[in-house]
């Protein structure tokens, strides 16, 4: 399941690009942490803080700007409407896989997780290779762009995202990719010239620093709480 869950992150993922902004793309699939922590006490007894309601309402107002008002396609956003909706579906999918994640993680599953992975990336080879075919041109610089996407921006990551999960709760696992996510629009304006729409911008600033926000806050929380329980042990042993 965590493998399918994968594989369906990566299709949908790219299918998204395809058809919507990269910067909607990104954005919504960055809801990933509202449903980690809808589903965490659930799938994983990671219980849902009083605070964090004010997170899930501030990312719910960040969705709805992608589906408000009217977007114009683009050269490379033909389809923005229906790309929106298969993002929003990666941020789904890609919460499951991290819950999935932690979970094998929990479990000492280091080699598990890596599996898996390699396993989901076999999953959705298969499901691309039907559309891909037949294949007309393939050059050797659409060699080194398969051959870089597949080591690096997908298995160097990818491994480095499985050995760190074990270490750490999965919603403060997935804020920490956030980064990716402020960044992204910069570099598709600096590359391509693509210019997403106002509401969509808004709507992810929104998202990504209610992530950050929440996730400060909630760090905070716990180191007070262990100071205060090191002080009552102090004093009690006193």
């Amino acid at each position: 399941m965590v493998s399918a869950a994968y594989a369906a992150t990566l299709v949908l993922f790219v299918l998204a690009n395809r058809l919507t902004t990269s910067a909607n793309a990104i954005f919504l699939q960055a809801t990933a942490p509202l449903y980690v922590l809808l589903l965490a006490p659930l799938l994983l007894r990671e219980h849902i803080r009083r605070s964090d309601l004010a997170y899930i309402a501030a990312v719910g107002a960040g969705m709805s700007l992608f589906f408000t008002g009217e977007q114009q396609a683009l050269a490379t956003a033909p389809d923005p409407a229906r790309g929106n909706v298969l993002a929003l579906a990666s941020g789904i999918t890609y919460a499951l896989m991290l819950i999935g994640l932690r979970w094998l993680g929990r479990r000492g599953g280091g080699d598990a997780g890596l599996a898996t992975v390699a396993a989901g990336n076999v999953l959705a080879f298969a499901a691309a290779l039907g559309p891909a075919l037949p294949v007309e041109r393939f050059g050797a610089g659409d060699a080194a762009v398969l051959v870089y996407l597949g080591t690096a921006q997908i298995g160097l990551a990818y491994w480095c995202l499985t050995a760190g999960i074990r270490h750490v709760p999965a919603f403060e696992a997935v804020t920490v990719l956030q980064l990716e996510v402020a960044m992204n629009p910069v570099w598709t304006w600096l590359i391509h010239g693509e210019r997403p729409a106002g509401r969509a911008l808004a709507g992810g600033a929104l998202i990504v620093c209610a992530t950050v926000v929440n996730t400060w806050r909630n760090r905070a929380l716990a180191v007070s709480s262990i100071t205060q329980r090191g002080r009552a042990a102090g004093a009690s042993g006193g």
